[in-house]
């Protein structure tokens, strides 16, 4: 049986690497396997800029990659915790009784809800900020090395 609430923190906590994929979906979840993906590039993008500086323009473009991933999955763990326990059960635990308690919320779940809901809204802001902040500034050195 699938619990809702672990799969919450689950999404919440591991969702970049694809761990709630998993879980639910076991080792043949597609999802599961692409996750890591961005989220490897935008820890890629973080060591750039400890490298390169924060004018490095690759950078700018793969760190809001491992923003965005963090908020989906978020998201994706506020949708799996607000979730009714009947349709909890019919999706996840087929052939249980749909109020089986697997599929119920409880403190633990709301508990990921609200971090989930703190957490990814703040990084996707910040992901938005950074990126525009970087392109707005791209733009504006290449005007001036075209004016000069």
């Amino acid at each position: 049986m699938k619990n809702k609430t672990l799969t919450a923190w689950l999404a919440f906590l591991g969702g970049p690497l694809g761990l709630h994929c998993f879980y639910l979906g076991g080792f043949g979840s597609i999802l599961g396997w692409l996750l890591p993906i961005p989220t490897a590039l935008g820890l890629y993008g973080l060591e750039r800029v400890k490298q390169f500086g924060m004018d490095d323009g690759l950078s700018w473009v793969l760190i809001p990659l491992l923003g965005f991933t963090i908020a989906g999955c978020a998201l994706t763990a506020i949708v799996y915790g607000l979730m009714t326990p009947e349709k909890w059960n019919a999706r996840y635990n087929a052939g249980q009784p749909l109020e089986s308690a697997a599929g119920s919320t409880n403190w633990l779940t709301i508990g990921a809800i609200v971090l989930a809901l703190m957490i990814g809204s703040t990084v996707l802001m910040a992901s938005i900020a950074f990126s525009f902040q970087r392109y707005f500034e791209n733009q504006v050195e290449e005007g001036r090395l075209m004016s000069q």
